[in-house]
């Protein structure tokens, strides 16, 4: 029990008789700590974050002193390079964490780690009591689809203005939908929405820019900065130095092993 109310919430102002606050209850300090974790623990439930992309932090993720073994990772990755590349890419999402602007758009090959920084901004976000909703794409579509069906719980209006009128959006793995004209257009109009109503949005893709609908790759281009990660693979092609993997954190010990 709060030693301040003794639990009720409300504590009275020790001011004289006739001051402007006189008798007025104000929130207990204990209560408005409450009322935050209330709040993030709804916002974390609409922003379609699971538990176990909770932990991707910019804290858990890897830009610098990567223990590995020199030649797991072949001779076309440079150990060097894929610092810098990493680095780069944390300090820009860590910007447009503070301040969403815009768009920023992850590009990369598999497991490069554009997701755990897509995740991290939402996260980041969530943390400072600001919406953000995250979306696999494919996923996406999938639940559009599904809101046909008699028994669906939300309506595809629903659904639909939820994604692409979001404060923030989090649109992960962007290239890997099956393509028909209905996807194709579904997945236009939520990006051209945002794109003519200047939403911060946040993008991760394994395609180059050439490899997209032409109409989606210039309003990718041209809302904000694009951000190519040249690294290998995290959850295999780098492999861990056992003589230093103890000395890591439980988080990245799980990432350096695929989990």
């Amino acid at each position: 029990m709060c030693p301040r109310c003794g639990g009720v919430g409300w504590l009275r102002r020790d001011v004289p008789i006739g001051h402007a606050e006189f008798g007025q209850p104000v929130l207990c300090p204990c209560k408005a700590t409450e009322l935050k974790q209330q709040r993030l623990d709804r916002l974390f439930a609409i922003s379609r974050l699971g538990d176990h992309l909770r932990d991707m932090t910019f804290d858990s993720f890897l830009s610098r002193d990567i223990p590995y073994d020199a030649g797991a990772v072949g001779a076309d990755w440079d150990r060097e390079e894929t610092f810098r590349s990493l680095k780069r890419a944390v300090s820009t999402a860590r910007h447009y964490a503070a301040d969403p602007q815009g768009w920023l758009v992850f590009l990369g090959d598999f497991g490069c780690g554009k997701t755990h920084l897509a995740v991290a901004i939402a996260n980041e976000r969530i943390g400072r009591a600001e919406p953000a909703l995250f979306q696999v794409v494919p996923d996406l579509l999938d639940h559009l689809r599904a809101t046909f069906a008699p028994n669906s719980p939300v309506t595809y209006d629903e659904l639909f203005e939820e994604v692409r009128s979001a404060p923030l959006l989090v649109l992960d793995d962007l290239g890997a939908q099956g393509s028909s004209p209905w996807a194709d257009e579904k997945l236009f109009q939520i990006i051209n929405h945002r794109y003519n109503h200047r939403l911060p949005t946040v993008i991760t893709t394994n395609l180059p820019l050439d490899r997209h609908q032409p109409r989606l790759a210039s309003r990718m281009t041209d809302m904000g900065p694009l951000v190519f990660i040249k690294a290998p693979d995290f959850r295999g092609g780098l492999a861990p130095n056992r003589a230093l993997s103890g000395k890591m954190p439980p988080s990245l010990r799980g990432r350096m092993a695929g989990r």
